[in-house]
C-alpha cells in the first residue's frame, strides 16, 4: 500500500498537478477535524459518489482516515475498493489526520471550510455593506422601500425565511433582480442562514453594478432569530424568470463582471475535444441553473451544481484540484457570475460555455450518478416486509439512512446503523434469522449486502425494494426518533437548527466559527484567494 508523508502531501498541494484528497471517514467525524483541501467521501458512500467527484481513473488520489487510532482501517479498505474500481494512482496519508497534526500542520473543523473562509475574505477585502437584524427590522417597520432576497436553495428557504423575503438562490440574483427592484432607490438586502451566501450574494450585485443600495443581512436567519425576531415557515415565494428588459440588463451586468475578472469562454467544439481528451485532464461540466431547469433539459455529461451552492460548497461538487471546470447555463449570466467567484477562490482553469445549452443536444431528467459495484440482490416488496414484521420476531431490519433521515421517519422495529461500521456493530443485535437492509432509495442498502454477508455468514440478507421511500409511498406506517441505534450518530454534520438541544447556542457557536476561519486560513497558508474590487 503506497503512502505519502505529511510533508510530501504538503508539497503535492502546490505542484500544480491534479490531486484529490479524499477523507473516507463519516462526515460528522470529518467535521470535527480535517485537512483544508480534503473532500469528504465516506467509505460508506464511496461507490455512489466516486465517479462524479473523481471521474478519471489515473487521477492522483491520497486517502485520509483518522490514523493509528482508527480500528476500522478505513483508508486501507478504501485502497482495496479503489483498486477494484481500476483507480491506479492511489496512496494513503501516513498517520492520517493524527499524523498531519503531529507534523505541526493545521486542521480545520466544520464543512465547506474553504468556501466559508472565502466569504469572510470577500467581506473583509470588499467591505461588503451589512445590516444587522435590528437595523433591518427597523427599516421594515418604517416601511422603507426594499426587497429581501434569500440566496439559499428553495428547500432551505421553505424551511424558514425572513418575513417578506423572496427566494433567489445565489447565482440567480444578478439574473432576476432587475424586475424585482426596478426603482434604483429600492434597497436590496440579501440573506442566507449565516454569513457566506449573504456576503457573496450582496457583493455579486455590487460587482454587477446595479444602481440600488445593496446590503447583506449580518448572520442571516440565525442572526434574526438570535435577535428575538420571528421567522416565516413554509413559504414558496420565488423570484420570477426575468422579462426581456430584465434579461438585457442582466447580460450587460454579466459582461461587465466577465471583463473585470477575466472570465474565459469555450465553444462546444473545444469542449468536446476536452472531454475526449480526459486522459490528460479532468473536466467537470457543471450546469449552474436551478434543478427544475436542469431536469427540463441539459447537456449530456453535465451535472447540476446551482451556482450559489457551487461557490458555497465547492468541495461537494469538485474533488480534483487543478482540474478544468466548464460552467453551463442558458444565456451565460449565471455561469459568468459563478465563474467570477471561482476565479477569485483560486481556481485557475474555469470556463463558461459560449451559447450555453443552446449548443445542444439536450437530455431530460435528473442526473443519475453511476453507482459502482452495484450487484443484483434478493429483494422484498414493502408489503412482503410488512407481513414478515407482523409474523416474525427474529427478523432484523437495518436502516442505513443518515441519522437525521432515520430520526425523521423509519420503518417500525428497524435498527439504525452506519454502513462502514456494520462489521463491528451488527454483533450487538439479537441474533436474527434474516437481515433486511434499507436506505432511502435502496441503493446504499444494495451495496451493503456484501458487507453484511462477510461479517454475518450463514444469515440470509435481502433488501427492501425501492428503499424506505417506497415503504412510505406505499402508505405503510413509520416511527420517529433514535431509540434503536447501533451506531453513534456522528455520520453527518448537523446544521445549527438541526440540533435538538441548545439550538441558539449552536447558532452562536457556528457564527463564531465562521468569523474565526480567516485567522486559521492565514496560519495554514495554502489557500490563495484573489479578490479584485470592481470600480
Amino acid at each position: 500500500m503506497k503512502s505519502v508523508s505529511p510533508k510530501q502531501l504538503k508539497d503535492m498541494m502546490h505542484d500544480r498537478e491534479e490531486l484529490a484528497l479524499l477523507d473516507v471517514r463519516e462526515q460528522g467525524v470529518f467535521a470535527k477535524e480535517h485537512l483544508l483541501f480534503a473532500c469528504c467521501i465516506s467509505l460508506s458512500h464511496m461507490e455512489l459518489k466516486l465517479r462524479d467527484l473523481v471521474p478519471r481513473h489515473i487521477t492522483r488520489i491520497v486517502l485520509i482516515d483518522q490514523g493509528p487510532s482508527d480500528k476500522l482501517r478505513l483508508a486501507e479498505k478504501a485502497v482495496e475498493r479503489l483498486v477494484s474500481f481500476n483507480y491506479s494512482n492511489v496512496a494513503v496519508l501516513e498517520g492520517g489526520v493524527e499524523g498531519w497534526r503531529n507534523a505541526g500542520f493545521e486542521l480545520f473543523s466544520g464543512v465547506n471550510v474553504l468556501s466559508k473562509a472565502f466569504g469572510e475574505f470577500v467581506q473583509l477585502t470588499c467591505n461588503t455593506p451589512m445590516l444587522t437584524a435590528e437595523q433591518l427590522k427597523a427599516r421594515i417597520d418604517m416601511g422603507q422601500k426594499m426587497v429581501i432576497l434569500d440566496a439559499r436553495p428553495k428547500e432551505e428557504y421553505h424551511r424558514m425565511n425572513i418575513p417578506g423575503g423572496i427566494n433567489s438562490p445565489g447565482a440567480e440574483l444578478v439574473y432576476r433582480v432587475h424586475d424585482l427592484a426596478p426603482d434604483p432607490e429600492t434597497t436590496v438586502v440579501v440573506n442566507c442562514a449565516g454569513r457566506t451566501r449573504s456576503i457573496i450574494g450582496a457583493q455579486s450585485l455590487i460587482n454587477a453594478g446595479i444602481p440600488n443600495p445593496v446590503a447583506a443581512l449580518k448572520d442571516g436567519t440565525m442572526g434574526w432569530q438570535l435577535a428575538g425576531f420571528e421567522l416565516e415557515y413554509g413559504q414558496a415565494r420565488h423570484a420570477p424568470i426575468p422579462s426581456v428588459r430584465g434579461l438585457v440588463k442582466a447580460q450587460a451586468c454579466a459582461e461587465r463582471v466577465a471583463k473585470h475578472f477575466g472570465v474565459r469562454k469555450v465553444n462546444r467544439h473545444n469542449l468536446d475535444a476536452w472531454v475526449k481528451g480526459t486522459n490528460t485532464q479532468t473536466v467537470y461540466i457543471l450546469d449552474v441553473r436551478t434543478p427544475e431547469e436542469f431536469e427540463a433539459g441539459h447537456l449530456e455529461g453535465a451535472r447540476n451544481a446551482p451556482g450559489g451552492q457551487l461557490v458555497q460548497a465547492t468541495d461537494e461538487y469538485v474533488a480534483v484540484r487543478n482540474s478544468r471546470l466548464v460552467l453551463v447555463d442558458d444565456n451565460e449570466v449565471r455561469a459568468t457570475m459563478t465563474a467570477s467567484w471561482l476565479v477569485q477562490m483560486g481556481w485557475t482553469d474555469v470556463h463558461v460555455l459560449a451559447g450555453g445549452i443552446g449548443a445542444g443536444p439536450l437530455v431530460r431528467g435528473p442526473h443519475r450518478s453511476e453507482a459502482l459495484d452495484l450487484e443484483k440482490v434478493d429483494m422484498l416488496t414493502p408489503l412482503e416486509l410488512k407481513a414478515l414484521l407482523d409474523s416474525r420476531k427474529e427478523l432484523a431490519v437495518v436502516d442505513l439512512a443518515t441519522s437525521i433521515q432515520y430520526q425523521d421517519g423509519h420503518i417500525p422495529r428497524a435498527w439504525w446503523g452506519v454502513r462502514s461500521r456494520l462489521e463491528s456493530e451488527l454483533s450487538h443485535l439479537p441474533p436474527p434469522d434474516l437481515f433486511v437492509l434499507t436506505s432511502p432509495d435502496g441503493k446504499l442498502a444494495q451495496l451493503a449486502v456484501k458487507d453484511v454477508k462477510a461479517c454475518q455468514p450463514g444469515i440470509p440478507v435481502r433488501i427492501l425494494e425501492g428503499g424506505t421511500d417506497r415503504w412510505v409511498t406505499t402508505g405503510l406506517p413509520t416511527c420517529e426518533g433514535m431509540e434503536r441505534s447501533i451506531s453513534k450518530a456522528d455520520d453527518i454534520w448537523y446544521k445549527p437548527y438541526e440540533h435538538t438541544n441548545a439550538t441558539y447556542q449552536a447558532m452562536r457557536d457556528y457564527l463564531t466559527w465562521e468569523l474565526g476561519l480567516l485567522e486559521q486560513i492565514e496560519r495554514d497558508g495554502d489557500a490563495k484567494f484573489r479578490i479584485s474590487k470592481v470600480p
